[in-house]
């Protein structure tokens, strides 16, 4: 009957360290888990502060850091987790009654939290977050760009030279009797001044009829205007179609809603061309 006993509280205690060990497994995955989403949201934030007025570009900062470090950590614990759990069926196996002992292993993982934690509190309160409608002290006024553009630009690759879509361009522009007023072709220019540059071209254009309304109505329009295309070569060869987003000059000067439709052939233009 005591051969049963021992046998009994054997399996018990062969359970119990697997109980043990894939509860540190499971720790394990949590680390890494929260790791990849601290690293993520910082970007989250960078992404999300573009789309802010007067709001200052923000990096992912350290969160990518702590976000990497817990990562790590998540695997160093699943490995140590391992090598605990041979050594503790190497004592059970052994008969060996060391088990008062306290786990090195968690007594780490805890002090590992806990400066963790203290150094994350102090990031998260030397943080200064700008006011939403703050503006920088220099005076200028950072307007917000669209979702599918860079600062306001919106490129579309050419499926054309440049040449060939400069031509398309030209072709749709006389169809529709609006004026071209120039091309500047500013890799001729270098070129002429002992440069190189990939072959660049700018289209400036306007109708008279569309233009004034918008800078009657907003006289800073006349920065922007006449409205331009841009058709440019890339190092690699590629072509693209770059324009001012409408929905970017209607924010950058408070242009009246029933007028944007006066800058909105662009997008069609640039699309068409491009094809």
């Amino acid at each position: 009957m005591e051969s049963r006993g021992d046998a009994a509280a054997s399996a018990r205690d062969f359970l119990a360290a697997e109980r043990t060990f894939l509860a540190w497994i499971r720790t394990g995955l949590a680390f890494m888990a929260l790791g990849f989403v601290l690293a993520r949201f910082g970007f989250f934030l960078q992404e999300f502060s573009s789309m802010r007025p007067n709001q200052p570009a923000i990096s992912p900062g350290y969160s990518l850091w702590f976000g990497t470090l817990l990562i790590l950590v998540g695997v160093l614990v699943s490995i140590l987790s391992l090598l605990r759990y041979l050594r503790l069926l190497a004592m059970i196996r052994s008969g060996s009654g060391q088990f008062s002992n306290p786990s090195t292993l968690a007594v780490v993982v805890a002090i590992f939290l806990a400066v963790l934690g203290l150094a994350m509190s102090y990031y998260v309160i030397s943080t200064r977050h700008v006011p939403a409608n703050g503006t920088p002290n220099s005076g200028e006024v950072f307007m917000p760009a669209p979702a599918n553009s860079t600062l306001g630009i919106v490129r579309i690759e050419s499926q054309h030279s440049v040449a060939d879509t400069v031509s398309k361009l030209e072709g749709m522009l006389r169809a529709k009797n609006v004026k071209i007023f120039t091309i500047v072709d500013h890799s001729g220019e270098a070129e002429r001044a002992g440069l190189k540059m990939p072959n660049t071209k700018l289209l400036i254009f306007g109708n008279p009829k569309a233009g004034t309304p918008l800078m009657v109505a907003a006289p800073s329009s006349a920065l922007d205007l006449p409205l331009k295309i841009l058709v440019a070569e890339d190092t690699r060869g590629k072509v693209w179609v770059s324009y001012n987003s409408p929905t970017y000059l209607q924010e950058r000067h408070h242009l009246p809603e029933d007028l944007l439709p006066n800058i909105g052939v662009i997008a069609a233009l640039a699309g068409e061309a491009s094809k």
